[in-house]
């Protein structure tokens, strides 16, 4: 047996409000994300949430969803990013140097002339002795690092630039910051500690040591979980991103950033690091890890349309699971509300009216299931399900039912059940 297990409370499907295609106070009862299950995770083990990701779950806290894209008005893809094919295009290497350059020589140096991420003209010579304007190639990880105070070393800039990887946690500098890109970026005022805690420091990833191959450099992490990536600007926490470190991936969870720094376009740049975390992960042994996840794609929201400017990426089919290559999705998005990769003929165009099917396991796969009998008290079990008092209680049996539905039989037998 595992040291640790994925403990998982199922609940009831249900409906929200769609945030992504009208407005607040424009939306319509139609207009709703629709979830194919729910369930609270006491605990998750850094494989077997890699495992749901790839299946189209999603967590935010401890709260884990997978939203029923056939029946919801903006269906959402998971997307990945291949962190080693990754190059970035000419307006990104132009965005980090030019970062680069404000950290290392303040404002009023922000001419595109550098494409190498250096903080050095080229002053290579050509045969003849004639200099060379031509840079050198453009290294993403180079460049990522270019402008960090540890890598400048003692030399003199502008500003003193930090980014620290730590294991999620709460702290008034964490929360302010919170408060204040909340209010300045979305304008949602009296946010609590609580709803900050919940939604972006809590997490039930069990910690887990990375198997590099080599010993890797001191700013990468020891373990999968999930993290907090800090940015410093001269001593000030400027931008924050929350991600988990999986077994095959960087997954960004959230990032958030104070408006004062809004030129610096920090969530261009957040999402070019977390690439080269990825990249740097793999390149000191960890050869499973690839990818960086963006979350959900929602094609018919343009404001979420941002994350296919980085390629090469792939959509994960939301019936058979196959990872499909976005800029071969495009067509079938742009005709189709619902769109199934690996079998077209199941694309929908307009609305879903039929109910979520019953979901339906087998007699014999359900006697393979974990389920937590009487949790907390002294009699507590594991048993089957269908020998667990709460299996008399239909809401509950449809709960458990659901989850093992979305969560597929290979994980559903990796994973302890109970109901709260």
């Amino acid at each position: 047996m595992p040291p640790t297990w994925t403990v998982l409370s199922p609940l009831p499907p249900h409906n929200s409000t769609c945030g992504y295609c009208s407005p607040p106070g424009q939306r319509s009862i139609e207009q709703t994300n629709s979830h194919a299950a729910e369930a609270i995770a006491q605990q998750l083990t850094c494989q077997d949430y890699q495992d749901m990701v790839d299946r189209g779950w999603r967590r935010s806290g401890t709260y884990c969803y997978k939203p029923d894209l056939k029946r919801s008005c903006c269906p959402q893809y998971t997307i990945k990013l291949d962190a080693l094919k990754f190059r970035p295009s000419k307006s990104q290497r132009k965005l980090l140097n030019r970062f680069n350059r404000f950290i290392v020589h303040g404002d009023g140096h922000d001419v595109d002339n550098q494409m190498d991420g250096s903080t050095k003209p080229s002053s290579k010579k050509k045969a003849g002795g004639k200099a060379s304007s031509k840079a050198p190639a453009f290294d993403l990880v180079t460049a990522i690092h270019a402008s960090e105070s540890k890598t400048l070393d003692g030399m003199e800039a502008a500003h003193k630039f930090e980014v620290t990887l730590e294991p999620s946690s709460f702290t008034d500098e964490k929360f302010n910051l919170f408060k204040s890109y909340q209010f300045h970026i979305h304008h949602e005022q009296e946010k609590k500690p609580s709803s900050f805690s919940r939604f972006l420091v809590k997490s039930p990833l069990h910690h887990e040591p990375i198997p590099y191959s080599r010993q890797p450099p001191e700013h990468l992490p020891k373990e999968y979980g999930s993290y907090h990536q800090m940015y410093r600007l001269d001593g000030q926490l400027i931008a924050m991103g929350v991600i988990d470190i999986l077994p095959g991936c960087v997954s960004s969870v959230y990032f958030m950033y104070e408006q004062e720094w809004d030129k610096l376009s920090l969530g261009k740049i957040s999402a070019l690091r977390e690439t080269s975390l990825a990249r740097e992960i793999h390149d000191a042994g960890v050869e499973s890890v690839k990818y960086l996840y963006m979350g959900f794609y929602i094609h018919s929201c343009p404001k979420m349309r941002y994350k296919g400017d980085y390629g090469p990426s792939y959509l994960t089919d939301p019936e058979d699971y196959s990872w499909h290559p976005l800029e071969q999705c495009k067509p079938s998005l742009d005709k189709n509300r619902y769109a199934c990769f690996s079998h077209p003929e199941h694309c929908i165009e307009g609305s879903c009216d039929d109910p979520p099917p019953e979901p339906h396991i087998l007699d014999a796969d359900l006697l393979d299931i974990m389920f937590l009998e009487n949790p907390g008290s002294g009699r507590a079990r594991i048993v089957p399900p269908a020998m667990s008092e709460e299996w008399n209680d239909p809401e509950s049996r449809k709960a458990v039912l659901t989850v093992i539905d979305g969560l597929g039989m290979d994980i559903a037998k990796r994973v302890i059940f109970y109901v709260v």
